[in-house]
């Protein structure tokens, strides 16, 4: 007793709460449903002006926040380049001591505007660095200037080079010719010390190149050995001089060698000038000017950390405070919705109800809220109308039922004919094939019995109206059954025609499969009979067909054969490479091979055969689904009926998952012979007997 009085207690509070909510839907459904959404839309405008002027308030701390964040990150695009500049500058300088050149200089001159630009009109306008600018100029224009210096040096090295190394090496060149001129035969005594002094001055000449322009030391002492060489050369070649031309051309070759020397020391000295110069004026500078760069950036780093937690902070006030009425106005929305959502769903749940009922055959039940006004209520009116019609129609159904009973009598005669095509085993697949077509026929005679039906149940109304002793028929009634007279017969004429050409091509497939009768036939015409006759088993299984014969390809032999071929080719790619519903694509093409040859390739792109299956796959009795009802026998009739009646040849191409492709050269004249069907079911070929079963 006390448990139910527990749970009556629990179901009071629960029925009320079912009474209010019903209350509540009974209110809203009468304001129609498009004031409803309305009202779920004014309130979240209402939530995105709040938001809005919430967002607008913040946005105005959060602007001048960012503003002092962007302003550093400009500060610091300027630093950059200002950095990026320099140290090209500084790039191309020394590339410009290394191997000056005019475009190398022009180069220069325009970074060095460039970076004086960056400073006076970038960085001195710059809030943050305006500062700061005058540290960075000083440091940048000495960096600057030591070009200038440099580039004075760098010409003076270059004058020093050519008239005081290059100069006397000319003069000595030439001396060295007249010495030799002046010798007359190499069999003298001077010729050996002569071609050991030049053989020195030539290699020092290369070691000066080479130290003008690498500064490479080894050079250097290579240019002072080969100097000191030449010299010591002097007074040997003076003591075996035979002639005064050799002694007064060895005298001026000492002055000019002394010349030499003295001019490669001053040139060593200038680019040990230029050297330190470079050094301690454009490097130095060049290092000051990136740690004034860097000391500008921390400071950018430090006003753009306290920008930033400005930014963070009042970013996190706004988003507390937008958090805090979206999560009140969402429960308000949510309540509103909630209770809209009730006021369409109940309804709708009553008209689904209502639906299924009828659609289980329940007509008895009266569809609930077509008395109400709203959107809802004219869609319970309309399932009220629906109900009444299906009532009616299951009326109709039960008149239907009869012709339908006669129409099954006439798939009872194709029935008889697939039992008389599977006697031969040639045409074993012509049983699953009958099934189909009879399902296609079945579909348009039963459809023309149904329209032939309803056109009788019309024409006895319309005759009883004619009879009938109150008066004549209307304009409008006579119109009606006209029209109505005319759509019943374009449907029977359609479906009829439709039965008629399925009969007749599975009919000429049939023919040309149950005798073996040789006549020349076009091989784009058999092919398209077979496809129709192979229509309903492509129905029932997700296999896209991909046909492609040409036109005007004449064969001389047998159709029938032609047929068994391409329908034991489909049948066991349905049942082997598309197993369990699996789809995929099966294509047929065919295409001339020389004058007396035709080339047929059948393929699929399903689960392929492994290389054992592959060894095995035309043997007779072999299969790979047996606990399956496979006989092992559909590829073994296509090899004989391919290499033997049609006298032509089969290959197999297949991997494991990429699909199998089956290439099949047939002749344009048949060279096999003919089949003949015994008495005791069997088919006799000529090197064979397999059973028709």
């Amino acid at each position: 007793m006390g448990r139910s009085r527990q749970w009556g207690s629990v179901r009071r509070p629960l029925g009320l709460a079912v009474l209010g909510r019903a209350r509540i839907v009974r209110v809203l459904r009468a304001v129609p449903i498009r004031w409803r959404i309305l009202s779920i839309a004014a309130l979240n405008s209402a939530v995105v002006i709040v938001l809005a002027a919430l967002i607008w308030n913040g946005a105005q701390v959060l602007g001048t926040a960012w503003d002092d964040v962007r302003q550093v990150r400009e500060s610091d695009k300027v630093l950059a380049l200002l950095e990026s500049e320099t140290s090209r500058l500084q790039n191309l300088i020394h590339r410009y001591i290394n191997q000056p050149s005019p475009e190398l200089f022009a180069e220069i001159l325009l970074l060095r505007e460039a970076v004086l630009g960056t400073l006076t009109t970038r960085a001195s306008t710059d809030p943050m660095l305006s500062g700061s600018v005058e540290e960075l100029e000083r440091v940048t224009v000495r960096f600057l200037d030591g070009f200038g210096e440099l580039r004075a040096l760098q010409a003076t090295i270059s004058k020093s080079y050519e008239e005081e190394v290059l100069g006397p090496a000319r003069d000595i060149a030439g001396l060295y010719s007249v010495i030799e001129g002046a010798t007359g035969h190499r069999d003298a005594q001077i010729w050996p010390s002569l071609g050991k002094s030049r053989e020195a001055f030539t290699a020092m000449l290369v070691a000066a190149n080479s130290y003008y322009l690498s500064l490479a030391p080894a050079s250097a002492d290579d240019a002072r050995r080969n100097i000191e060489t030449i010299e010591k050369t002097i007074p040997v070649m003076s003591g075996l001089a035979d002639n005064d031309l050799q002694r007064l051309a060895l005298q001026r070759l000492s002055a000019r060698t002394a010349a030499l020397r003295a001019g490669f020391s001053k040139l060593t000295e200038h680019l040990t000038n230029r050297t330190e110069l470079l050094r301690n004026t454009i490097d130095a500078s060049q290092a000051e000017t990136i740690a004034a760069i860097d000391g500008l950036s921390v400071k950018m780093r430090q006003h753009e950390q306290k920008a930033q937690a400005t930014f963070d902070k009042t970013l996190r006030d706004i988003s507390r405070r937008v958090l805090s009425i979206a999560v009140i106005f969402l429960g308000i929305i949510l309540s509103a919705g909630v209770l809209i959502a009730l006021s369409i769903r109940l309804p709708l749940r009553q008209i689904m109800a209502s639906m299924r009922a009828i659609t289980l055959g329940d007509y008895d039940r009266k569809v609930q809220g077509t008395e109400a006004r709203d959107e809802v209520g004219a869609m319970a009116r309309a399932v009220e109308i629906f109900r009444e019609n299906a009532i009616a129609k299951r009326k109709t159904e039960d008149e239907l039922r009869t012709a339908k009973e006669k129409a099954e009598s006439a798939l009872l005669e194709l029935n008889a004919a697939q039992r008389n095509l599977i006697d031969a085993e040639r045409l074993a697949a012509l049983g699953g094939l009958v099934a189909g077509v009879a399902h296609e026929v079945n579909n348009p005679i039963g459809i023309s019995l149904t329209v032939a039906s309803s056109f009788a149940r019309r024409v006895e109304m319309f005759e009883a109206a004619l009879r009938s002793p109150e008066g004549g028929l209307r304009r409008s009634q006579l119109e009606e059954f006209v029209r109505s007279s005319r759509d019943a017969s374009e449907q029977l004429v359609a479906n009829l025609q439709r039965a008629g050409e399925l009969i007749q091509s599975f009919k000429q497939v049939a023919v040309d499969r149950s005798h073996a009768e040789r006549r020349t036939f076009i091989l784009s015409e058999a092919t398209d009979q077979i496809i129709t006759s192979l229509k309903p088993v492509l129905k029932r299984a997700p296999i896209t067909l991909a046909v492609d014969v040409p036109e005007g390809l004449f064969i001389d032999g047998y159709p029938g054969f032609y047929g068994q071929i391409l329908t034991n080719l489909f049948l066991n790619a349905v049942n082997h490479a598309f197993a369990d519903g699996r789809s995929g694509t099966i294509s047929i093409t065919a295409r001339p091979r020389g004058a007396d040859d035709i080339e047929i390739i059948f393929a699929d792109n399903g689960a392929g055969m492994t290389p054992d299956v592959q060894r095995q796959a035309f043997d007779p009795f072999f299969t790979t689904r047996r606990n399956e009802g496979g006989t092992g026998l559909g590829l073994h009739i296509v090899y004989n009926l391919v290499t033997q009646q049609l006298g032509g040849r089969m290959m197999l191409e297949s991997r494991e998952g990429q699909g199998t492709t089956f290439r099949i050269i047939m002749p344009r004249v048949a060279k096999g012979g003919t089949e003949t069907t015994m008495g005791d079911g069997t088919t006799q070929w000529p090197n064979r007997t397999m059973s028709s079963t």
